[in-house]
């Protein structure tokens, strides 16, 4: 059986492609009118059900989750499994992916080992490369990174 991809052309999140699928997924969620619940205004729950708003609201947040949940690899799945919210969902990601740390020093090093051309262009595997030493000359000067 296929995947479940609701939302087109966005590559699913995996442990190598957070700053695509981020840029993709706010954009996505800003054209669809559903980044309020994740990133603006409406990422609680109306106090008060004026007018059906709690129900409006869970349904952009339905729509919104689902969005994200079709755009992540199966094995991301495990660290957004207890969030109740669309956007303590987003904000685990923005805290994994963001850490300016030994782990994320010891991830990008790992993609920068395991990179190998395969089927792309001289000029893709060069972007990719390049990309990922980007990353790794803006970690966090001030915080300390251990020798091991």
């Amino acid at each position: 059986m296929g995947d479940l991809q609701v939302v087109e052309g966005i590559k699913k999140l995996n442990n190598n492609n957070y700053k695509t699928w981020e840029t993709c997924m706010k954009s996505y969620l800003q054209g669809h009118d559903l980044w309020e619940v994740v990133g603006g205004s409406e990422t609680m729950p109306p106090e008060e059900d004026v007018n059906g708003a709690l129900r409006k609201w869970k349904i952009k947040e339905g729509k919104a989750m689902l969005s994200l949940k079709t755009t992540i690899a199966e094995e991301m799945l495990e660290y957004i499994w207890d969030e109740n919210t669309q956007k303590e969902a987003w904000d685990t990601f923005v805290t994994l992916f963001s850490k300016k740390n030994d782990s994320r020093l010891q991830r990008l090093e790992n993609e920068l080992l395991s990179i190998s051309q395969h089927d792309m262009t001289i000029a893709q595997y060069f972007h990719k490369v390049k990309s990922i030493c980007q990353e790794i000359t803006e970690l966090d000067l001030q915080s300390i990174i251990e020798e091991d």
